[in-house]
């Protein structure tokens, strides 16, 4: 069952504007460790963070808290499968949240879908309980 859905657009241009204005001081407040080695690493660094940007703000929005209740930044990170999919890895507030959401007997599972073509980035989460016993598809992996 759904229980979450959010949804962000964010503007390449405006991130490119705040790292050359505020750089680490900017990636080090807003990103983890994993997304900021991945965005430096890409030729087009600045679409990198916004779609990571985009996919903070959606899921806020799917957990339906915002970035306040205790939800921050740092605490929701884009995180790649082994098969390469993009999902949401949660710590602290975030977790706390998203765990108060899930029905006792069942577990979360949290789809994210982020794009980008200059100037915009987008990002769609979607937050789904399953039964504990479900077995998860084994090509995420």
């Amino acid at each position: 069952m759904i229980i979450g859905i959010g949804s962000d657009l964010c503007d390449i241009r405006r991130i490119e504007q705040t790292l050359e204005r505020f750089a680490d001081r900017f990636t080090k407040r807003v990103f983890t460790e994993i997304e900021q080695q991945k965005s430096d690493k890409r030729a087009q660094r600045a679409a990198s963070y916004a779609k990571r940007f985009a996919a903070k703000e959606a899921m806020s929005k799917a957990l339906g808290t915002g970035l306040r209740m205790g939800v921050a930044w740092k605490e929701m990170g884009v995180v790649n499968l082994p098969s390469g999919k993009p999902t949401m890895q949660l710590t602290g507030g975030a977790a706390e949240r998203l765990k108060s959401m899930i029905p006792d007997g069942f577990t979360a599972r949290i789809d994210l879908t982020i794009t980008d073509d200059y100037p915009l980035a987008q990002a769609f989460v979607v937050i789904s309980a399953w039964p504990a016993d479900w077995p998860m598809n084994p090509l995420e992996n």
